[in-house]
């Protein structure tokens, strides 16, 4: 079923408020190409878990690829009473509002047609922003050397749960991060981290 809601264009004030927020805050995400499906209201199992987000990224890849783009993250998220499905988009010089847009429309019609899930949701396109969550192997392989901020799911004797630091290595999920005096490491496990993300702000 094809999507329904404000078209294909972005409405203006989105633009412009969209606009607004990446002025005023250099990690604002752009969101454009703005779709909702309207389907259903019921959440349905077929939405739960990586299957959704799985076919999803299979259909986007080629798609953001064709834009000499990368596609860095796909999530379907439940905030109050709204579902919203991002998609997240990055180039080396860094993303603008044509660019989600272009990707926005681009896979709508595909979307419509794989119909991934079965209750009205939102579509997003969005940059996934200077402080960017790592969460695929090849993020941490590519930023190794940043500077990296780190909440872990249950604290670290001594360190507790949030610290920062450089991501000195990467192998195999472990995580190798040293503090900014040179002087110590840490190793850690990625699946205990709540969330490691660039800290593009030191």
């Amino acid at each position: 079923m094809k999507a329904k809601g404000v078209g294909n264009k972005p409405a203006p004030y989105l633009l412009v408020f969209t606009l607004f927020l990446g002025a005023v805050y250099l990690s604002a995400i752009f969101r454009t190409g703005y779709f909702c499906r309207q389907e259903g209201s019921e959440f349905m199992a077929k939405s739960k878990g990586g299957v959704t987000v799985s076919k999803v990224w299979e259909l986007c890849q080629p798609i953001v690829e064709g834009f000499g783009l990368s596609l860095w993250d796909v999530r379907y998220v439940k905030e109050g009473a709204d579902r919203f499905l991002r998609v997240y988009i990055d180039k080396p010089e860094g993303i603008d509002i044509n660019d989600c847009e272009n990707v926005s429309r681009a896979i709508n019609g595909p979307l419509d047609e794989l119909d991934p899930i079965e209750e009205a949701y939102c579509l997003e396109v969005c940059s996934p922003g200077i402080e960017r969550e790592l969460i695929r192997d090849e993020h941490f392989m590519q930023f190794i050397g940043a500077d990296i901020m780190v909440k872990m799911l249950r604290p670290i004797d001594g360190i507790g749960r949030e610290f920062k630091g450089v991501l000195k290595d990467y192998s195999d999920g472990k995580v190798t991060i040293e503090d900014h005096s040179g002087e110590n490491e840490i190793t850690i496990s990625k699946k205990d981290a709540a969330w490691i993300k660039l800290d593009d702000f030191d």
